[in-house]
């Protein structure tokens, strides 16, 4: 038996994609049946709910053409003060991923991220701020409570990824907070309430409009391979933000491949020269 669509939450048909991605002057998604993985303009993003076949058009959920297609029609924005909060991921005892090349780990590569990205931002004219400058430890919950003290307009987490024993996994993800009634992409063992609402799900659109700029300029400063534009909702770092705020990992600790790039700094300048470039 066919399992029944999802419903949409006010009962709106499923959108033929194509034709209103035509109508909006968009380009036509690379998108197929049963995969939430959809190219558009050559960028991967990751829907809530498998596209379907109907009557030869390929049609997405109501709440994934709000959600994600949707925003991709609005400029983007920077906040006025340029308020900034940049979030070195891991420190202290919370080591995060070991580099698959060196006795090395994440929270390292994360502060020195922001490190070498801070200046370029301030060049910019934004004023930046960081949740921590040395190898420190520091709660999830303080992190977000430096974004509300120094009132910043933006939030971004940097981070390096690993999915150690497998060593074959590698590219970049760019994760924002999964909107209400849409099924997250990574849960990582979580519960993934559709219901929840939590207050950065006020920044649905603009999370996804910041998400994509900082993924396709770090694509394009890195040429690492791209593993989408992503959601989830486990994370307390972005759920509990009161404006725009994303999640990066940088790439693989675990790939020898991408973790010996990693370990030099030219990589790790070319990471911040891209989100850099994404915030002119």
């Amino acid at each position: 038996m066919v399992p029944p669509l999802p419903a949409s939450n006010d009962n709106e048909p499923w959108t033929p994609i194509a034709l209103w991605c035509r109508a909006k002057g968009l380009p036509t998604p690379e998108i197929q049946a049963g995969s939430r993985a959809v190219k558009i303009g050559g960028i991967t993003h990751y829907l809530g709910f498998e596209p379907t076949d109907q009557g030869g058009a390929i049609c997405i959920h109501p709440l994934d053409r709000i959600k994600t297609f949707e925003p991709l029609t609005l400029a983007p924005t920077w906040p006025h003060p340029r308020i900034l909060v940049l979030d070195p991921g891991h420190g202290g005892v919370q080591a995060g991923s070991r580099c698959l090349t060196g006795n090395r780990f994440e929270k390292e590569f994360t502060l020195d991220w922001a490190l070498r990205l801070r200046p370029l931002l301030e060049a910019q004219g934004w004023t930046v701020h960081l949740t921590r400058t040395n190898d420190c430890e520091l709660s999830l919950a303080d992190r977000v409570r430096v974004a509300e003290t120094q009132q910043a307009g933006l939030f971004i987490s940097l981070h390096f990824n690993s999915s150690f024993p497998n060593t074959q996994a590698h590219g970049l993800e760019t994760y924002c907070l999964t909107p209400c009634g849409l099924t997250s992409t990574t849960t990582r063992a979580y519960a993934d309430d559709t219901t929840a609402t939590f207050p950065n799900n006020q920044h649905d659109a603009a999370n996804v409009v910041l998400a994509r700029r900082i993924h396709r300029h770090l694509l394009g400063a890195t040429g690492t391979a791209d593993r989408g534009i992503r959601r989830a909702r486990f994370m307390d770092v972005l759920r509990g933000q009161n404006r725009p705020a994303v999640l990066v990992e940088g790439g693989f600790l675990s790939n020898a491949e991408e973790s010996q790039r990693i370990n030099t700094p030219a990589y790790r300048q070319r990471l911040a020269e891209g989100v850099a470039r994404a915030l002119e």
